[in-house]
């Protein structure tokens, strides 16, 4: 459950997110839907403790998320806009950091090399479901946008988060890689997590379970959840 009271965020005397409060169940999808610069990225990167809020809080399972890590640790993946992958290294070397990450590996040799081809077979299924199987050895920097979208996407899904916050994660797709993504985050919806999409795309408000706008820092409701 993905709790947001009154919550505020401001650089300096810009107010990005001001006074927001909505619940997201685990199971359900909400789109936020805006005009560039209405406070969308803002919002879910406060989610995802990665900004820090003025005012209000943010609770994921009543636990309140404070900064980036506590985020991370109770399993709050965000997808971000722009991707955030790291170009000099290949597209599974990027889907296995957080996952490396999160996990700590075993002393024992033997359980320590399960333990990697697990992660392995994780990543594999990932690049699998986002149509990008071949890709895993490419260099980001190699990769067209639409497919380092897929890779950011990938990489998301693979951490399997109680939360998964993606932002404008469909923006440079062809119709064909936009539902398959869609689909796919509603299958993580579908095993219980609570997802929030931001979106300049009608046709992916359309799809979600309830759809928010946010404009100048506001945000209204077009379709409760």
């Amino acid at each position: 459950m993905i709790t947001v009271t009154n919550l505020t965020v401001a650089y300096g005397d810009l107010v990005a997110v001001a006074d927001v409060s909505l619940r997201v169940p685990p199971g359900y999808v909400l789109a936020v839907s805006g005009p560039s610069g209405a406070g969308k990225s803002s919002l879910l990167w406060a989610i995802a403790g990665a900004v820090s809020a003025k005012s209000g809080s943010v609770e994921v399972d009543g636990l309140e998320i404070v900064d980036r890590p506590r985020a991370a640790a109770h399993g709050v993946v965000l997808i971000p806009q722009g991707n955030g992958l790291a170009r000099v290294l290949t597209a599974r070397e990027n889907l296995s950091m957080p996952l490396l990450a999160e996990r700590k590996l075993p002393s024992d040799d033997q359980d320590r090399d399960e333990a990697l081809e697990s992660i392995d077979d994780i990543i594999a299924k990932a690049l699998s479901d986002v149509g990008l199987e071949d890709s895993g050895d490419h260099l980001v920097e190699e990769l067209s946008g639409g497919e380092q979208q897929r890779v950011a996407v990938a990489r998301g899904l693979a951490q399997r988060g109680k939360v998964i916050l993606a932002d404008e994660s469909t923006s440079e797709l062809d119709s064909t890689n936009r539902e398959r993504v869609l689909a796919l985050l509603r299958d993580e919806a579908d095993r219980g997590a609570a997802v929030i999409i931001a979106t300049h795309d009608p046709s992916v408000a359309a799809g979600a379970d309830g759809h928010a706008l946010m404009d100048e820092g506001h945000l209204s409701w077009e379709r409760r959840l």
